[in-house]
């Protein structure tokens, strides 16, 4: 694992949480999902997709979703409604930096801000494990679903991802 300050927390979170985990290097140019998987033999329904949406309209607000890589954030009914806005999107590379403190295709809800919700459907608690991003493009991580239930700032939603369209 690189020592930088955001890896060292992501490693002590999941210490913490005592629940099985594996820290384990990627190739920074396969660190999209769907391309990584495809590349190292993981299936996309064991990868999540932690994703940074704001709300649009009363306040600007953010909230970390993570869904399974085979489904779809059902943004404009479910984060809407949970979220109370009129409008939401989902944030930009910029704004995913500057709230989270990683890039796209690296964002993972390990060792996030504290304030930062992290909302996570239902399904992904229904896998052995999962795959997520490792907070930089370098490295994933394999755990157990068991963490999230560890997380103060977590909170299981029925119904926030989608299935994709046929």
């Amino acid at each position: 694992m690189i020592h930088t300050a955001v890896a060292e927390q992501i490693e002590a979170a999941l210490e913490a949480s005592q629940v099985d985990y594996e820290i384990f290097p990627c190739d920074p140019e396969l660190a999209d999902t769907a391309v990584f998987c495809e590349r190292y033999g993981y299936p996309l329904s064991a990868s999540a997709n932690t994703i940074l949406v704001k709300a649009k309209t009363g306040g600007e607000r953010f909230v970390v979703c993570v869904i399974l890589a085979d489904t779809r954030l059902d943004v404009n009914r479910t984060v809407r409604k949970r979220l109370g806005a009129r409008r939401v999107s989902f944030a930009s590379a910029d704004e995913t930096r500057a709230v989270t403190g990683m890039e796209i295709g690296g964002v993972t809800p390990v060792a996030l801000p504290d304030t930062l919700e992290v909302w996570i459907d239902a399904r992904v608690m229904a896998c052995e494990w999962v795959i997520l991003g490792g907070g930089d493009r370098s490295h994933k991580i394999k755990v157990v679903p068991a963490f999230f239930e560890r997380m103060p700032a977590a909170t299981v939603v029925e119904g926030l991802a989608l299935d994709p369209p046929a």
